[in-house]
């Protein structure tokens, strides 16, 4: 009989760890060990050359524990089981999401080389972007959502620096206004100014959509980096990062991470181990409940815009995005109330249910205001030409009940000043059953 080829969902519960290892236990231990010990000085010297980088493992050799910087079994089992969703060939865990963003940014580039880049980003990410690497000499060139393959190029050969392009950088949905961007469209850029004796690599954030709902390596990403703090991890308990990609270039990452020190810890990779098993159940649950959300919002008399993929009409011009790429509108959700920063402060102020905090793709919801919080370091003008405006909020859908989400955010947009307020005679929890 043919072997049946399990889902993700269910490797998530055993893949890469056999409970004899252990003593039977059900579970992978926490390995909480600073060092292992070589069966002989043969074997401790044969591990260090596959770890340095001095030789290729061989095909039935095993992956040596040596130190835990270097590699430990709970980092190992995880990064075994977050390859699986993606089908990336190889996985690298880090510290925090930064530190798997600016590991890769590190190994990839050089002074002299240009980074493109998309905008908006999240804040972090366009802090390092736009102010760490240019002090290193890297030269960054950033490009919009809407662009053609005929325009991308066009913006690179009127830097003048061509020749240079060693990376385009994208986050798509953008954070946190749910821009889309054609991955086969960066990814053809890219191969436009490849030349034989330097590829031009394409790295997609992915953590809006988490493993779950898009997959950049199938259109075209050599890189895919992930916050493992959102929904990976999605209880607001750890902070993490992933990157995935090919066994070359991760096997790169790696040597780097071992001499930064950003490996994560064998207690966060228990954790995050533990939140893998029940991952596509809670964004299932989570981009349920979004969408019941974001029907409420675009009802509305005191929110003016919505931003959400599951609001988007055939007539859009990213609706052919949404539909090639991603396999659900997600849980994150942006919208504008009627006013501006005031106004959107005391809906803020008034919410319950939802608490108001940074980060996203966790169990509880989440809101805050990009102008003022994650996207803070933007000049105003940029703020303006990306839409990240006064009145904008941000939410991340946890997996509360989606009525009490909804009544939530009705009582709280209800604090918004008299002089704001919109008639209608519609009610809101009509569109919502």
């Amino acid at each position: 009989m043919k072997k049946h080829n399990f889902q993700p969902e269910s490797l998530m519960m055993s893949y890469g760890y056999r409970p004899e290892w252990s003593e039977g236990s059900i579970k992978c231990p926490i390995f909480q060990t600073s060092t292992f010990v070589f069966n002989s000085a043969e074997q401790g010297k044969a591990y260090f050359e596959v770890a340095y980088g001095l030789r290729e493992k061989e095909e039935s050799e095993p992956q040596g524990l040596i130190y835990s910087r270097i590699n430990n079994p709970d980092m190992e089992i995880l990064e075994d089981r977050l390859s699986l969703w993606d089908q990336a060939e190889a996985c690298a865990v880090f510290e925090s999401g930064m530190s798997a963003i600016s590991t890769a940014f590190l190994e990839f580039l050089k002074p002299g080389d240009l980074l493109m880049y998309s905008k908006p980003l999240y804040g972090g990410t366009l802090h390092f972007i736009e102010h760490i690497l240019p002090k290193w000499g890297i030269d960054i060139l950033g490009f919009r959502a809407g662009m053609s393959q005929i325009e991308m190029i066009e913006l690179i050969k009127q830097s003048g620096k061509q020749d240079r392009l060693a990376m385009i950088y994208v986050e798509s949905p953008a954070n946190p206004t749910n821009d889309l961007f054609d991955l086969t469209v960066c990814s053809n850029v890219a191969k436009q100014f490849s030349k034989s004796d330097k590829q031009v690599m394409l790295t997609v954030d992915n953590t809006y959509m988490g493993p779950l709902w898009q997959h950049p390596l199938e259109f075209g990403a050599d890189l895919v980096i992930y916050s493992a703090t959102k929904y990976i991890g999605g209880h607001s308990d750890v902070i993490a990062g992933a990157v995935l990609g090919s066994h070359e270039r991760i096997q790169r990452l790696k040597v780097l991470r071992t001499f930064l020190g950003s490996m994560i810890s064998p207690w966060t990779s228990w954790l995050l181990l533990r939140s893998l098993e029940t991952l596509k159940i809670r964004m299932e649950k989570q981009a349920d409940n979004a969408q019941k959300v974001a029907v409420f919002l675009e009802g509305h008399p005191l929110v003016k815009k919505v931003h959400y993929l599951g609001l988007l009409k055939p007539t859009d011009q990213a609706y052919p995005i949404y539909k090639k790429q991603f396999n659900s509108p997600g849980a994150m959700i942006s919208f504008e109330v009627q006013g501006g920063e005031k106004e959107a402060f005391q809906f803020l102020n008034h919410l319950d249910l939802i608490k108001l905090a940074v980060s996203l793709g966790s169990t509880e919801s989440l809101v805050q205001h990009p102008a003022t919080m994650t996207h803070a370091g933007m000049e105003a003008q940029e703020k303006e030409l990306y839409g990240i405006t006064p009145s904008l909020v941000r939410v991340s859908i946890g997996v509360e009940n989606a009525m009490d989400l909804i009544k939530d955010i009705e009582q709280a947009l209800e604090a918004i000043p008299n002089e704001i307020r919109v008639s209608s005679n519609n009610s809101p929890l009509s569109k919502v059953a």
